[in-house]
C-alpha cells in the first residue's frame, strides 16, 4: 500500500483530504505543522508528500528540501492559498512534482497524486526491465527469460562442449545465426576461424567454388590457386545458413566433406583434409523437403545430430518487454542518445503485435523509433505503421508460419514480375532495382519457376 503525508494546518482542510486519499486506499499519516512533518520525514519513508505553503514551524518550501534530501524519489505536491505562482515557481524548481491552488476539489489533489505514482510506476518497471535484460544477457543479443529460450540456453552450453553437428531450426528472425556464433564462441574452437556461408544467397554454379576453393585454370578467369572456405575454416567451425537451400547436387558433395572430413578444389585432383565442427540452419521443415524430393534423406540424418529449435517471438511474448529495452538502450548508444523511455501506449502496442518477422522485425522497429524519435520518450508516432494499426505488413499472417511463409513468397514472385516487366525483361536493371544482386535474382527466378524471357514488357 502506497504511503501519503499530509501536512496541513488547517484541520477541516487536513481531514478532508485525508479521507479522500484514504478512501482511494491509500495509507494516510497528518500533521499539523512543517517541522513536524519533517519530523515524520526522517523517520519513515513516504511515497508522496503533499504539503501547504504556509505552516506554522516550518514552511512548505523548507518540508520540500527535508524530502529531496531523506528521500529524492517521494513526490512532493505543494498547496498555497494565495495562488502565489512565484512560490509555486520556486518549488517546481526545487523538485516538486506540481502545485495546487485553493480553493480546489479533494479529486483534483487525487488525479495528482495518481499521476505521479503512475509515471513513478512506469519509470521502476522500465528499470526493472534493464536489470533483468542485464541479467539474461547470456548469449551476445539473445536475450530472453522465457523458459522455452532458457531450455535453449542449456542445449547450447551442451552442445558447445562437443564437435558434434549442430542444426539449428526456426523461423526467419528468430536468432539462429545468434545460436550458431553462441556455439562456437563457447566451444574449444573459440581461438579458430568461424566462417558462414548462407546457401540461399548464393548461386549453386559459385557455391562450390566457395566452399572448395579452385586450381589455376579450372576456369576461365581462374588465374591462380584459391583456398575455399572450407580450407580457411580448417581448425575452426563452418556454418551453413539455410541448409534447407543447397541444391540437389551440391547436398551430394557435402555429404562426402561431412564422412570423409576432405574434398577437392575445383579442377583438382588431390584431396584436402580439414578438422571442421559444421552447424546448420534452416526455417525450412526438413523431413518434408524429403517427401518433396529436394533434400536427401542421408544428409539428413548426417545433420541432424544435435537439434536446437528456437520459438517464434509470438510463443514467447513475455520477452517483448525485455527486448524492448535491450534495443532500446543499443541503438541508443549506438546513436550517441542518452537512452531514451517507451511511453506505456506505445510500449502496449509493441507488446501486442504479432511479429511475423519475428526478433529482427522488433529490432528493426525499435532501431526506427530510436532514430525518429525527437523527445526523451518513444511514443506510437514514432513506431512503425503496421505496429500502430496492428496489422502486419505482409498480409494473410493467421499466426501460422507456413501461411505466413507461402504469403510472402508470393508476393516476393509477383514484385519480381513486375519489375521485369517494367525494365522489359532486362536482369540486371531488374535487379537494381529490387536492390539485390543479379545471382541472388537468378536464384529467386528459378525458385519461384519464372520465365524472364517470356514476360511482355509494361508498355506504359
Amino acid at each position: 500500500m502506497k504511503k501519503i503525508l499530509i501536512i496541513e494546518d488547517e484541520l477541516s482542510m487536513r481531514l478532508g483530504l485525508a479521507y479522500t486519499l484514504e478512501a482511494a486506499g491509500y495509507a494516510v499519516t497528518a500533521a499539523e505543522r512543517g517541522d513536524e512533518g519533517i519530523d515524520l520525514i526522517g523517520k519513515q519513508r513516504f511515497d508522496v508528500v503533499v504539503t501547504d505553503m504556509r505552516l506554522p514551524g516550518a514552511d512548505g518550501l523548507e518540508v520540500l528540501k527535508a524530502v529531496r534530501k531523506a528521500q529524492p524519489d517521494t513526490g512532493v505536491v505543494v498547496i498555497t492559498g494565495y495562488a502565489d505562482v512565484q512560490t509555486a515557481v520556486e518549488a517546481m524548481k526545487l523538485g516538486a512534482f506540481d502545485y495546487i491552488a485553493k480553493p480546489f476539489e479533494p479529486a483534483h489533489l487525487l488525479s495528482l497524486v495518481e499521476r505521479f505514482l503512475c509515471q513513478t510506476a512506469h519509470v521502476e518497471d522500465s528499470q526493472r526491465l534493464r536489470e533483468e535484460v542485464a541479467e539474461h544477457q547470456r548469449f551476445e543479443e539473445i536475450v530472453s527469460n522465457s523458459p522455452s529460450m532458457l531450455s535453449v540456453f542449456n542445449l547450447i552450453q551442451m552442445a558447445a562442449k562437443t564437435d558434434s553437428s549442430v542444426i539449428i531450426y526456426g523461423e526467419s528472425g528468430t536468432g539462429k545465426e545468434l545460436v550458431a556464433n553462441a556455439v562456437h564462441n563457447r566451444s574449444p574452437r573459440r581461438d579458430k576461424p568461424f566462417i558462414k556461408v548462407n546457401c540461399a544467397a548464393i548461386p549453386e554454379n559459385l557455391l562450390e567454388a566457395e566452399m572448395c576453393g579452385y586450381e589455376k585454370g579450372a576456369f576461365t578467369g581462374a588465374l591462380q590457386r584459391k583456398k575455399g572456405k572450407l580450407e580457411t575454416a580448417d581448425g575452426g567451425t563452418f556454418f551453413f545458413d539455410e541448409i534447407g537451400d543447397m541444391s540437389f547436387p551440391l547436398q551430394a558433395k557435402l555429404l562426402r566433406v561431412l564422412e570423409t572430413r576432405s574434398f577437392e578444389r575445383v579442377g583438382g585432383t588431390e584431396p584436402v583434409h580439414v578438422d571442421i565442427r559444421f552447424i546448420f540452419a534452416t526455417m525450412r521443415r526438413l523431413p518434408e523437403e524429403i517427401r518433396k524430393g529436394k533434400f536427401r534423406e542421408d544428409l539428413y540424418y548426417r545433420i541432424n545430430v544435435l537439434p536446437i529449435t528456437l520459438p517464434p517471438l509470438r510463443e514467447r511474448a513475455d520477452d517483448i518487454p525485455l527486448l524492448l529495452h535491450f534495443f532500446v538502450a543499443h541503438f541508443c548508444r549506438k546513436q550517441g542518445r542518452q537512452v531514451l523511455d517507451i511511453a506505456p501506449e506505445a510500449m502496449e502496442l509493441l507488446r501486442s503485435y504479432p511479429y511475423p518477422g519475428n526478433v529482427r522485425e522488433l529490432k528493426h522497429a525499435v532501431e526506427m523509433a530510436v532514430t525518429f524519435c525527437s523527445d526523451r520518450v518513444i511514443t506510437p508516432s514514432c513506431l512503425p505503421g503496421e505496429i500502430r494499426e496492428g496489422s502486419p505488413a505482409v498480409q494473410g499472417w493467421r499466426g501460422d508460419a507456413g501461411a505466413l511463409e507461402s504469403s510472402r513468397k508470393e508476393t516476393e514472385r509477383q514484385t519480381i514480375i513486375n519489375v521485369l516487366k517494367k525494365t522489359g525483361g532486362r536482369k540486371m536493371a531488374a535487379a537494381k532495382a529490387l536492390g539485390i544482386s543479379r545471382e541472388t535474382l537468378w536464384r529467386k527466378l528459378k525458385e519461384y519457376n519464372v520465365d524472364s524471357d517470356a514476360i511482355d514488357p509494361d508498355l506504359e
